[in-house]
């Protein structure tokens, strides 16, 4: 995967969990992950719960060793990574913060 997809990913990735957590889960703490993907390291600062920053960690280490050139989405891959609790998690995160995200953007944009 191109490092561009990738940071791409990373970053809807820690949107959509601190998103999810500051509207569902108490007792976030600012944290720091560290992580690499072709030799390049980056850091990236969050304030989540200890389940979502576990559940974001696990999903960095997934997306790194994706085996695809050209990643799919992770709901059709044909060889699924993710453990299936795992991905019954990321796929809860993903559905509340895309809808909720979404409209929060349209109405910024239309109605301000």
């Amino acid at each position: 995967m191109k490092l561009e997809k990738y940071n791409s990913e990373v970053e809807t990735l820690h949107t959509y969990c601190e998103y999810f957590c500051s509207h569902n889960h108490m007792n976030q703490q600012k944290r720091t992950i560290h992580h690499i993907y072709k030799e390049q390291q980056s850091t990236i600062d969050t304030m989540l719960c200890d389940e979502c920053h576990d559940l974001l960690c696990y999903s960095f280490v997934r997306l790194q060793n994706c085996p695809y050139e050209e990643k799919p989405r992770c709901r059709k891959c044909k060889t699924p990574c993710y453990e299936k609790s795992y991905w019954k998690k990321v796929a809860k995160v993903m559905m509340y913060s895309s809808v909720r995200l979404t409209l929060t953007h349209i109405k910024d944009k239309y109605f301000f």
